[in-house]
C-alpha cells in the first residue's frame, strides 16, 4: 500500500527539493528529449501537494500542483505509466492538464526511487501528440531513470553502484550455437565510462563496445545513453544505427570537450563474416586460431566531435577457432608491457574467453587500474 507520508520523509531525507538545477540531471533530460523526440521531459519530484521539476524540458517551469498530475499516478504504482493518447483514456480524458494547458495527449513515466525503496519521483517524457512506445522504449526509460535515481541518492549508494551497474550492463549472455562470448566491465571509480552490449537477432549477433571520456557520473550517463541508443531497433542498419548515436552526441554534448570512441558489428553467426564501424577506437581485433594477431583497421573520428562523419562498415572473417576481441584502452594499463598481445594468448589459452574476462577485471583491482578495464570477446567453435 502506498504510503505517502513515508514518502514525504524520504524525499525530504533528500535534501534535493527546491535544489539549483543540476547539470548532471539535466544532461539526462537531455538525451531523453534526443532519444524519444519529444517536446517535453520532466525530471520530477513530489512535495506535499507540489511537483517541484529538478529538471524540464518544455514545460514553462519548475513547479506544478500535484493535484490530477500524471506523475503522482505514476508513484503510486510500480514500473512504467504509458498513456498513449490521454484523451481517450478513461483516467485521464478530463484531466485539466489534458483538457488545459500545456493540453498533454502522450506520457510516460518511471519512478525515480529513494534508497529506502519509497518513490518519490519521476523522469517522465511528454507530446501534445499520442504516440506509443514500445517494449523497447520502456526498456530505455527505464534505463535513464535509474541514472537520475543513482544521482538522487547519497555517496554510500554510489560507492556501492548497483544500481549503476544493473542500468549499464547487460543482463544475460547471448546463447549462440557454435559460440562461446564473454565480457566484463570493471570501472576504475564508482562509475563506468566504458560500455558494452550484445543482441541476437536471428542468426545475427550485434554486438558493441562504447568508451567515454572521462571519469564520473556525467560520462557515465552519456555511455548509459550511448548504449541504450545502439541496442534500440536492432534490425536497423549497422552503419544507420552509429550515425544516429553520431548525430544525438553531436547535438547533445558538441562543444563540451567530451567524446566516445566505439566499435559496433554485426557477426552472422552461420558464416562468421563480420561487418564493423570503428569510430576512433582501434582496439578491436582477431586472434587466429594459428596465433597471430590481426587489427581490425577502419578508424573514422570518435563520435560526437560534431565532423559530419560518414559511417561505413568494414568487412572481416571469423573462422572456426578464430577470436573476436574487443577491449578498452584500460586493458592496456595492466597488460604486459613487454608483449601485452602475448599475455592475451596466453590467457586466452589457459582460461578460456569467461576466465580471460574475468582475469582482466580481477588484474584491473589488483593493479588499481586507472581507467575502466573492459572486455568483450566472441570465440567461434571448431
Amino acid at each position: 500500500m502506498f504510503d505517502d507520508e513515508k514518502r514525504q520523509r524520504a524525499i525530504e531525507a533528500l535534501g534535493v527539493l527546491d535544489a539549483p538545477p543540476d547539470g548532471r540531471v539535466d544532461r539526462v533530460a537531455r538525451l531523453a528529449q534526443e532519444m524519444f523526440g519529444v517536446p517535453m521531459v520532466s525530471v520530477t519530484l513530489m512535495d506535499r501537494d507540489r511537483q517541484f521539476r529538478m529538471a524540464q524540458i518544455g514545460l514553462g517551469g519548475r513547479e506544478a500542483p500535484r493535484a490530477d498530475s500524471f506523475c503522482d499516478l505514476t508513484i503510486r504504482h510500480e514500473g512504467t505509466l504509458v498513456v498513449e493518447d490521454a484523451a481517450t483514456d478513461d483516467v485521464f480524458a478530463e484531466n485539466p492538464f489534458v483538457v488545459g494547458d500545456p493540453h498533454l495527449r502522450f506520457y510516460a513515466g518511471h519512478p525515480l526511487k529513494a534508497p529506502g525503496g519509497e518513490q518519490v519521483g519521476t523522469l517522465c517524457i511528454v507530446d501534445t501528440e499520442p504516440r506509443k512506445l514500445d517494449a523497447r522504449g520502456r526498456a530505455l526509460l527505464r534505463e535513464l531513470a535509474l541514472w537520475v535515481q543513482a544521482e538522487l541518492t547519497d555517496a554510500d549508494e554510489l560507492e556501492d553502484a548497483s544500481v549503476v551497474q544493473r542500468a549499464m550492463l547487460p543482463v544475460r549472455t547471448p546463447s549462440v550455437p557454435g559460440y562461446v562470448l564473454a565480457a566484463s566491465a570493471t570501472p576504475a571509480g564508482h562509475l563506468l565510462g566504458d560500455v558494452y552490449d550484445w543482441q541476437l537477432v536471428g542468426d545475427r549477433l550485434r554486438v558493441s563496445l562504447a568508451d567515454v571520456m572521462g571519469k564520473g557520473a556525467g560520462p557515465a550517463i552519456i555511455a548509459s545513453g550511448v548504449r541504450a541508443s545502439l541496442r534500440t531497433a536492432p534490425e536497423r542498419p549497422l552503419t544507420q544505427v552509429v550515425r544516429e548515436v553520431d548525430r544525438m552526441l553531436e547535438d547533445d554534448i558538441g562543444g563540451s570537450n567530451i567524446f566516445v570512441t566505439a566499435v559496433a558489428a554485426d557477426i552472422d553467426t552461420a558464416t562468421g563474416r563480420i561487418a564493423f564501424v570503428d569510430a576512433g577506437h582501434s582496439l578491436a581485433f582477431i586472434l587466429r586460431r594459428d596465433g597471430s594477431w590481426e587489427p581490425l583497421l577502419s578508424t573514422g573520428l570518435p563520435l560526437g566531435m560534431g565532423f559530419d562523419e560518414d559511417r561505413t562498415a568494414s568487412p572481416a572473417q571469423l573462422e572456426p577457432g578464430d577470436t573476436f576481441m574487443i577491449c578498452s584502452d584500460g586493458l592496456l594499463d595492466i597488460l604486459d608491457e613487454e608483449d601485452p598481445f602475448a599475455h592475451v594468448s596466453d590467457t586466452l589459452r589457459e582460461f578460456g574467453p569467461d576466465g580471460a574476462v574475468q582475469e582482466a577485471a580481477r588484474l584491473a583491482g589488483e593493479r588499481n587500474a586507472p581507467d575502466d578495464v573492459t572486455v568483450l570477446v566472441v570465440r567461434r567453435d571448431e
